[in-house]
């Protein structure tokens, strides 16, 4: 899928300033910038949440899904696990056999116990809540899936477990993920590619190894600086 010299405008603001970026078929982009910096703008610009004013954004809007950064608020408090996963369900017109054992498979791809579908949301730690956010986003069969800081909102003791999973589904999949976070530790650890986004702008982009290893520009060494490193006081 390809971005291509996307912009969005709030007024006279520029949020988003002429942004080209592919991803990948298969591949897990990182997206990394501080707050502010226009990433999840764009985020919602690629998946039709935000009008943009300049641009292309290739694919197939309804194959895009989006996973947001609290799960609590993106899942229905009145609808069961079940309900919420067989929304991502609708397009394919499944008989309600079907489409109870495809909730089913979903759930386990999330490594999920078939036996929260009848569950609600506060029955459920974040991190369960997060992993039915995308088994409902999985459920569209999606060409993109985009990652909006998925990990903030959780307990660090599960964040491990939700970047795993997202490893694990790219390598089961095939799945190509634009995986957005202000946490360049995190996006090292998921990502095939890296791109950095700054006062709307990539200012590098590259294989995720020689990105860390070897950034070019001052913003991103000032991000690897930021990341907290064991004996460093």
């Amino acid at each position: 899928m390809i971005i291509k010299n996307l912009t969005v405008r709030f007024g006279t603001f520029t949020a988003v300033d002429d942004v080209t970026l592919e991803i990948p078929a298969g591949a897990i982009v990182g997206l990394v910038g501080e707050s502010g910096s226009g990433k999840s703008t764009l985020a919602r610009a690629v998946t039709g949440l935000v009008p943009y004013t300049g641009g292309i954004v290739g694919g197939d809007p309804r194959r895009i899904q989006m996973v947001f950064q609290d799960p609590y608020a993106s899942l229905d408090p009145r609808m069961t696990v079940g309900t919420s996963v067989a929304e991502g369900l609708q397009g394919l017109r499944l008989p309600r056999a079907a489409r109870q054992a495809e909730v089913e498979r979903l759930l386990s791809l999330v490594s999920l116990p078939a036996s929260l579908a009848g569950r609600y949301p506060r029955e459920l730690s974040g991190g369960q809540r997060q992993r039915v956010a995308i088994a409902r986003a999985l459920g569209a069969r999606p060409e993109l899936l985009v990652a909006d800081e998925i990990t903030s909102a959780l307990d660090v003791s599960v964040q491990g477990a939700v970047l795993n999973l997202v490893r694990s589904l790219r390598e089961e999949l095939g799945l190509s993920m634009l995986f957005i976070s202000h946490n360049l530790a995190v996006v090292r650890y998921v990502s095939d590619v890296v791109a950095v986004m700054h006062q709307g702008r990539l200012v590098e982009i590259g294989p995720t190894e020689e990105v860390v290893g070897s950034p070019t520009d001052d913003y991103t060494r000032s991000l690897l600086e930021a990341i907290p490193r064991l004996g460093r006081t």
